[in-house]
This record gives C-alpha cells, sequence and structure tokens, in this order.
C-alpha cells in the first residue's frame, strides 16, 4: 500500500475541488495514482472532469509564426521564467519557430538545421552554457492549407510571437484575406480559452473516450436503475463528452450558444466562398508536465543531452 501523504492529499484536492476526506479516501482506493484517485472521485460524483493541464510546473516559452498558407508553433522549455524572459533565450525560440516553418515539425530535423555558423543544436548547448541553466526543445508542429490562410494567435504574449499558450487554426479558402484572418483569430481565442482535444469528434483519443466510459458506467451502475436505462446514460453521457471536446461542436466562448461549425459556415456565407476549418494547433507552455510527478529540471537536462551538476 503506498504511503497517503498530506501533500498528495493537498493537490489532489487543488485539481478536483473534492473535500479533503474524499481526497484521501480515493487515494487510498487508488493506491496512490494520481490520475486513478481523480477518476474515482468522478464516479462517485465529488469532481468534475479535470483539465488536461491542470497543473504544470515548466518555464520556457511558446512561439508562433505564419507565412502566407503556412504556420508553425514551438516550445522551448527552461528550468526558470527569469531565463523566458532573456533576450538571447527569446531570440532563440523565435529562430527556432522560423525553422520549423521553414522545414516541418521534425524535432531531429529542427535540431540538424543552420543558424548562422551553428546548428540548433550546437546553438541551443551553447547558449545553456552562457545562460547557466538548462533549456529544450520540447516539440513543434507544422500547419499549411493549399489554398486559404493559417491564423496564429498567442494568449498573453510576453513578446510578439511569445508567450504561455500559442494557436494556430487552418482556414482552407478562396475567401479575402481579412475575412479569413478576423474568422481564423476569433476561433484561435476560443481554442485557447476552451481547451479542445479534437478536431473532430470521430479523432478524439480512443484510450480517453473509453476512460470516461468506465466512469460514466461506474457512476450510473450507483443509481440503481435497470442495465438498459444505465446503458443509454452511459451512451448520452459520452455523446456529451465528445461534442463539448471536439472544436466543431463546441459552442463558442463568446456568445456560449453558436457551434463553432456554424461559426464557420456563417463565415462562408458572408463571404460568398466556401470556408473548410481544417485543423489547428493548441501548446500550452508545460502541458502535461506536473510537479507531483515530474522533475522538470531533471526532464529538460535529459531532452537536452546535458548532465546536471550533482
Amino acid at each position: 500500500m503506498a504511503e497517503i501523504t498530506a501533500a498528495a492529499v493537498k493537490d489532489l484536492r487543488e485539481k478536483s475541488g473534492a473535500g479533503m476526506m474524499d481526497c484521501k479516501k480515493a487515494l487510498t482506493e487508488a493506491n496512490g495514482d494520481m490520475n486513478a484517485a481523480v477518476d474515482w472521485l468522478r464516479a462517485k460524483g465529488l469532481a468534475a472532469a479535470a483539465k488536461k493541464s491542470s497543473r504544470t510546473a515548466a518555464e520556457g516559452l511558446v512561439g508562433v509564426e505564419v507565412n502566407g498558407t503556412k504556420g508553425a508553433a514551438v516550445e522551448v522549455n527552461s528550468e526558470t521564467d527569469f531565463v523566458a524572459k532573456n533576450d538571447q533565450f527569446q531570440t532563440f525560440v523565435r529562430d527556432v519557430t522560423a525553422v520549423a516553418l521553414a522545414l516541418g515539425d521534425s524535432i531531429d530535423t529542427i535540431k540538424a538545421a543552420s543558424l548562422g555558423e551553428k546548428t540548433v543544436e550546437e546553438t541551443l548547448t551553447n547558449n545553456i552554457a552562457t545562460i547557466g541553466e538548462n533549456q529544450a526543445i520540447r516539440r513543434a508542429k507544422r500547419l499549411e492549407v493549399s489554398v486559404g490562410a493559417v491564423v496564429p494567435y498567442v494568449h498573453n504574449a510576453a513578446a510578439p510571437g511569445l508567450g504561455k499558450i500559442g494557436v494556430l487554426v487552418a482556414l482552407e479558402s478562396e475567401a479575402d484575406a481579412e475575412t479569413l484572418n478576423a474568422l481564423g483569430r476569433q476561433i484561435a481565442m476560443h481554442i485557447a480559452a476552451a481547451f479542445p482535444l479534437a478536431l473532430n469528434e470521430e479523432d478524439l483519443d480512443p484510450e480517453v473516450i473509453e476512460r470516461e466510459r468506465a466512469i460514466a458506467t461506474e457512476k450510473a451502475a450507483e443509481s440503481g436503475k435497470p442495465a438498459d436505462i444505465i446503458a443509454k446514460m452511459v451512451e448520452g453521457g459520452i455523446a456529451k463528452y465528445r461534442k463539448e471536446n471536439a472544436l466543431v461542436s463546441q459552442l463558442l466562448v463568446m456568445d456560449g450558444k453558436t457551434k463553432i461549425s456554424d461559426v464557420v459556415a456563417n463565415a462562408a456565407k458572408a463571404a460568398g466562398k466556401p470556408i473548410k476549418l481544417v485543423d489547428y494547433v493548441r501548446f500550452q507552455l508545460g502541458e502535461g508536465i506536473e510537479k507531483e510527478t515530474s522533475d522538470f529540471a531533471a526532464e529538460v537536462a535529459a531532452a537536452s543531452g546535458v548532465k546536471q551538476p550533482v
């Protein structure tokens, strides 16, 4: 049986909003597994769905850049927010974003690319030595359409094209640039706030759906209703989850009533040209790196290939 610490109980309370004793019981039932404990609380109706990036420990910057029908987003991590404000670090993030825009989102390809007289990887190694803190290129994504626009948005930008949440929206259309940029920015702002998990319902991760199904089944079973009613309750819950987490079926945050698919359709009607929302990227700094499970400095060191001092 895993030891249930006060810190773990406190962290679960912050994640779930459940009471202290419920959190302690959930951790005990889950043998200390934080995700399983959250699921246990949700199955008992004691917690709402946890956000994918509820707590993060990473620092650094997300960079976005576009050029016509192409756009790229990258995440470069540092150990402290102080380094993220460093001009040398910010220049490096911009340079890496430009490389991703030109060459694609393979991290190996990006690292091997030239930056002046050095490669990106050599420049990163030099930055680590001169700044005195580990850094790592964590991920990159490029979007491209044959005709139309890729529209960028940075939430609470720390500098032009740099911030903690970066979004790209790819729109395929022959509509004018002003229309596409206005529509793209509106959708990008929605994405930053609403955190969709996929573009369409069918694109949602099957493992995530099955996890939600297991939680819904356990919760419905406690109602004591007949099996056929429970089955309908579960399927209804899954259908709701799909709609709430797929971008095109989400309700626009700005008005709370218009589906994103209808926002696009309305813009297309006004422009007199078809508009297709083909893809999006949402990078949030440190997404998936949690304080209680990850030594972030060690993760950055491992990604950068630099050993930490003993």
